[in-house]
């Protein structure tokens, strides 16, 4: 034994000088991928070099580094093969974990059960460790539905990828909400190395909602219970994580802990912290069967070929039925039958250390778990109080759980070096485009703002709208960054409607706003306003991908277009539905005009009506809007003949005319290349003119622009000789390609531009 011993020491000190050698080369890219004291992106939307800075130096530098890094490679591809040779030889080795790349440290922050030796065995003797291959991929199940589980599983997919060294394959159970705002969100992430495969949560409703079951969770909190149905059969293990989790290691160590099972073991469990399976809570507490504390179930280790093979659907639904009869309802969901399965079959469960689930409810043993804060590798806010929980490092926890929920999640579009990532069509177009752009083009910065993808979460809260039978809804279109928030009350209280707002914003800034948005009775009280969080990323402020998004997800048939300083008047809603039926707006294609004026006075009366308003043009409190620096934006709506109209009158459209209007929801969307400040509002209504949209004015409809501090883009246009030239420039190049789309009847844009 005291051989053996000593020959895997000097297999374990091979294996560091494995680990140790990449863990140098890593500290070495880590601090190469700092430029000027800023880290450079690992964007794979940024992977060709196109600032200004970018030297043939600093090109070398680079090819000399991949040329060391393919060295280190090779380098570390002869010592596997040497460990692999040693491996072979020794006769402790022979349960195939030869092919191994590194280790993964298990710790010793076992449960009390454990230490007892109730899965004694489990740990082989002289400290021997499992190991993960280096680009196996992970499998990870998450059930998620609503609203909130989609923002709270973002958080602990940032965990995950924050220590991950694997690809990932994550499997999500989720009802149609969850899949549409993930789905989105994915997509527009382009995280390399990672799989997302979704699986209709509202079609496994029927496998077990004949079981009662109390938790908040509802029924989706018992659907992991059907995972070896649900998953492709090909799929042999997977990890199970609640969306209440966060990881503080790297999730390959929880993968390597499936070497360990032996015979039957076939669930990863961590036991359970409180007292609830005890019984002791309160006076006739009775909960379900359970053996000792019982089990969690917000970290499962599954294996699924061999709980198939063990007819689990069959196991756990006996034992649900027969408990059912005595028990009525579940407490804890599919905890409760997990627990009563195991009571009968203990041989099924391989106890994990606590540390892989410490449960941050009130009055549990989680802090027996650690020695020390830094050793717990997940954390578990399983308490309906989540971040109020009582628990002495509570602190500690909250950071934790803070500094990812603020995480800029764009810094985690990083390669895994040395696993190729699987072929994506939308990356490989993207890199084409990027790749077709001359980075010495003084506006190169401009037109690759077209192509950037930004990461994109809908629905940020709670939405429910069903649009009205009728089919005369409108929904307010508007997009905002931070510096806008304190007009979304105001707004939401001249606009009785549904509202779709594209919110431009960082990770801790969309955190504040979630902040600001729950503490308001005003915006929590309003269930039919969808907040569509884009991420930022760039320079400039993506004024018409905002208006896109905020289009895009809408759920009415028509629109009104505005802009997030404008406070509708009262009424307003209800007058544009009365209008769209009165215009035809269904069978035609116009674009209805609402008349926009201005006030620089902070506080204002707002009129009640069109003769107040008209009392506050005369004596100066209003004025029509930009009409002392942009009389062309609005000087074809005609506001003379309007202060008299009663009917809806005809206008025709002109050079650099930018009205607000209300519209089908077919109607074309606004063009990328405009950003920041300057016709982005203009291209949209010259190609809705190229689409011989009729514009007409509506007589008693009206609008009023409230004042602010200058945005930092219409600073940067005034201040910046270049941003001008380049808005010129794209200018030109957009009146272009109107004329090559609709022929020669878009020459007139090129002509009334020149006569302007």
């Amino acid at each position: 034994m005291l051989g053996i011993c000593r020959g895997r020491r000097k297999f374990l000190a091979a294996s560091l000088t494995v680990l140790f050698v990449p863990a140098i080369t890593w500290i070495y890219l880590f601090a190469g991928s700092f430029e000027d004291g800023k880290p450079v992106s690992l964007s794979p939307l940024e992977s060709q070099p196109h600032s200004p800075r970018y030297t043939a130096s600093s090109q070398r530098e680079r090819e000399s580094l991949e040329v060391r890094m393919r060295e280190v490679e090779e380098e570390n591809r002869v010592l596997r093969k040497q460990l692999s040779l040693a491996q072979s030889r020794s006769p402790s080795h022979h349960r195939g974990n030869h092919s191994k790349t590194y280790s993964m440290e298990e710790g010793t922050g076992d449960s009390e059960s454990l230490r007892a030796g109730i899965v004694a065995g489990n740990s082989s003797e002289c400290g021997q460790q499992p190991a993960v291959e280096k680009c196996e991929t992970i499998h990870v199940a998450i059930v998620c539905a609503g609203y909130n589980a989609s923002r709270d599983v973002v958080t602990l997919v940032k965990s995950v990828l924050f220590h991950r060294r694997n690809p990932l394959h994550f499997h999500l159970i989720a009802d149609s909400i969850a899949k549409q705002i993930l789905a989105t969100l994915f997509q527009t992430w382009m995280v390399p190395a990672v799989r997302i495969d979704f699986y209709d949560a509202d079609e496994l409703k029927s496998e077990v909602s004949w079981i009662p079951n109390k938790h908040y969770s509802g029924i989706y909190g018992l659907m992991k219970l059907v995972l070896t149905k649900t998953l492709p059969s090909n799929l042999e293990r997977v990890i199970v994580l609640d969306t209440d989790i966060t990881f503080a290691t790297d999730i390959a160590e929880l993968w390597a802990v499936f070497h360990k099972f032996k015979g039957q073991q076939v669930l990863g469990l961590v036991e359970n912290q409180s007292d609830w399976y005890l019984g002791n809570l309160w006076k006739n507490h009775r909960p379900w069967p359970a053996l000792g504390r019982g089990y969690n179930t917000g970290v499962i280790l599954l294996l699924l070929d061999k709980l198939r093979k063990m007819k689990w659907e069959q196991m756990w639904r006996l034992t649900a039925e027969r408990e059912l009869m005595s028990m009525l309802s579940t407490s804890l969901a599919d905890q409760d039958i997990f627990n009563a399965v195991i009571k009968q079959n203990p041989f099924l469960v391989y106890q994990l250390p606590c540390f892989w689930n410490v449960q941050l409810s009130d009055h549990t043993r989680s802090e027996q778990c650690y020695r020390d804060v830094s050793d717990l590798k997940v954390i578990h806010w399983n308490s309906p109080k989540k971040l109020r929980v009582k628990n002495k490092h509570v602190e500690f926890f909250r950071n934790l759980y803070l500094t990812f929920l603020e995480y800029d999640g764009n810094l985690l579009r990083r390669e895994l070096f040395g696993c190729p990532s699987e072929a994506d069509v939308n990356s490989e177009n993207l890199q084409k485009q990027l790749s077709e752009l001359d980075e010495d083009d003084l506006c190169y910065e401009f037109r690759r703002e077209r192509f950037t993808v930004h990461r994109t979460h809908l629905y940020f809260l709670h939405y429910e709208y069903e649009p009205a039978s009728d089919n005369t809804d409108v929904t307010l279109v508007a997009q905002l960054s931070m510096d806008r928030l304190q007009m979304l009350e105001a707004i939401c209280k001249h606009w009785e409607g549904p509202i779709s707002l594209a919110l431009y914003l960082s990770d801790a800034e969309a955190q504040q706003f979630l902040r600001y948005a729950q503490g308001s009775e005003v915006l929590m009280s309003r269930h039919n306003v969808g907040y569509h969080i884009v991420y930022k990323e760039g320079q400039f402020y993506p004024v018409n991908l905002l208006r896109n998004v905020a289009m895009k997800h809408i759920s009415t048939p028509y629109m009104f277009l505005s802009d997030i300083d404008f406070l509708p008047m009262y009424g307003l809603y209800e007058y544009l539905r009365k209008s769209v039926i009165q215009l035809d707006l269904a069978n035609t294609k116009k674009a209805l005009i609402v008349p926009a004026f201005e006030t620089l006075r902070y506080r204002l009366s707002f009129p009640k009506s069109k003769a107040e308003l008209l009392s506050m043009l005369d004596m100066g409190t209003l004025f029509t809007f930009r009409y002392h620096v942009w009389t062309k934006g609005h000087a074809p709506t005609n506001f003379a003949k309007w202060r008299t109209a009663t009917t809806p009158y005809r206008v025709e459209w002109e050079a650099d005319f930018e009205p607000y209007v209300v519209v089908r929801k077919d109607c074309p969307e606004y063009d990328r290349r405009f950003v920041g400040f300057g016709w982005n509002k203009v291209a949209h209504i010259m190609e809705l003119d190229a689409q011989e949209y009729e514009f007409t004015v509506l007589p008693n409809a009206y609008m009023i622009h409230m004042p602010h501090a200058p945005s930092f883009d219409i600073t940067k246009f005034r201040s910046n000789k270049q941003y001008r030239i380049c808005l010129k420039t794209l200018k030109e190049e957009f009146q272009q390609d109107m004329s090559r789309h609709y022929g020669f009847a878009a020459l007139k844009y090129l002509t009334a531009e020149n006569n302007s």
